[in-house]
């Protein structure tokens, strides 16, 4: 939705989660001397100050990745990016997921990200490094999602995370992921979702389950970051994972676990 802007929840607990497991990812495709496509529908502004006024106004950060962070090994590579942002562009610097690929990917991968929001959309073009391999699309992500699927290069990762204003993307997701699964077979596809007291995931996931049956879902729960803070945990739904990921997301779960 064009309301929807991520800078006041730029750095929480869910970036935390969705970042760490899309770094892990990136990280293990980029091993192989093959090159990559990396779309996201949903990019935000790739960039974000955690000292601003919105981020400061939630103070979801505090909660996620100034509390968080540290319990990641050095040589995990989600907290390799962060340093790598902090001493490129200040302390108070998050990555958000297309500025997190670029610096994972190589320069003969291949990336589209897709966003809608005029002002979103402007920051994200100049937060994003030159490359003749970038694509920023002002475009519906989803419908951007199916017209490039499957991509060339066909292996890949595609990362959904859409705002979920809307009580219907969770229907249309649980429809859309097996169709990009049947055209895209050997691509990675993850989707983002919130976990809210209500539980209107659940129908989407066990949907998922039931069509994808290789499916991976993996969740982790948190406290509030605030009063009223609607949101209780993060998912992240995974079709072909990438090797050792099962790995990953036991080692976050301990991560989320630690008092």
């Amino acid at each position: 939705m064009l309301s929807y802007q991520h800078a006041y929840h730029a750095g929480n607990a869910a970036d935390v989660h969705k970042h760490a497991v899309l770094a892990a990812a990136l990280a293990y495709l980029t091993n192989k001397d093959k090159a990559l496509s990396y779309i996201e529908t949903h990019a935000g502004r790739g960039l974000y100050d955690l000292k601003d006024a919105a981020a400061t106004k939630t103070g979801e950060a505090v909660e996620g990745v100034v509390r968080l962070h540290h319990r990641f090994p050095k040589s995990h590579p989600y907290r390799q990016v962060l340093a790598d942002t902090h001493a490129e562009y200040g302390a108070n610097a998050y990555p958000g997921s297309p500025l997190i690929a670029a610096k994972l990917l190589r320069r003969f991968d291949r990336i589209d990200l897709a966003e809608l929001h005029p002002q979103e959309h402007a920051a994200l073009t100049t937060a994003m490094p030159e490359s003749p391999n970038t694509r920023i699309h002002k475009r519906d992500g989803l419908e951007m999602a199916k017209a490039l699927t499957p991509p060339d290069p066909r292996r890949g990762l595609m990362l959904i995370d859409p705002s979920w204003e809307i009580r219907d993307d969770y229907a249309r997701l649980a429809a859309l992921l097996p169709r990009l699964h049947r055209k895209w077979g050997v691509g990675v596809v993850m989707l983002w979702y919130p976990i809210l007291p209500d539980r209107r995931h659940l129908p989407m996931t066990r949907a998922l389950r039931e069509t994808i049956p290789e499916i991976i879902l993996h969740e982790v729960r948190f406290a509030p970051a605030r009063t009223g803070h609607g949101i209780e945990g993060s998912g992240m739904a995974v079709i072909n994972p990438p090797w050792g990921l099962a790995e990953e997301a036991a080692q976050l779960t301990t991560i989320f676990k630690e008092r």
